[in-house]
């Protein structure tokens, strides 16, 4: 009984420091406490029960510091996938960041390479693919080069 309060305490900390998706606190927990499966999941349901841990609260936290941090929607969507947040709430928290992607993606790319849009096809592919890495979509992609090419 105190090893399960002790795996409590342990997951309250670390969900004190920032938010975690369920799977980023199971895994955490998987390797801090020593319990089992069934013992492990009646804690995260309590976690969840009490509002402690919350995917779609989660996700929101990770879109934003993402956006700040010049990502692309495409990456944050694949990224939290991998933390384990469903499709559904991944695409919810990107709708409610109400991010204008074109501005960002410009923004990263002009960061990088500086305003000038390059004339040569290989730079541009270049900085094409370094936008592409960054998680931008090839429609916004395009649309950096194409309409700063025409202001």
């Amino acid at each position: 009984m105190d090893e399960m309060r002790d795996c409590e305490n342990i997951a309250v900390r670390l969900l004190a420091q920032r938010e975690h998706s369920r799977k980023e606190l199971a895994q955490k927990l998987r390797q801090r406490c020593d319990c089992d499966t069934g013992s492990l999941n009646q804690l995260l349901d309590k976690l969840q029960e009490r509002g402690y841990l919350d995917d779609t609260r989660f996700a929101g936290a990770f879109v934003r510091s993402s956006v700040t941090r010049g990502r692309g929607p495409q990456r944050i969507a694949h990224e939290l996938r991998e933390r384990g947040v469903d499709d559904v709430t991944a695409a919810q928290a990107l709708a409610e960041a109400d991010t204008d992607w074109w501005a960002l993606a410009s923004e990263q790319r002009e960061k990088k390479f500086g305003g000038a849009i390059p004339a040569d096809y290989k730079e541009r592919a270049r900085q094409s693919r370094f936008l592409a890495g960054r998680g931008f979509y090839m429609d916004t992609i395009k649309a950096v080069f194409q309409r700063r090419a025409e202001s």
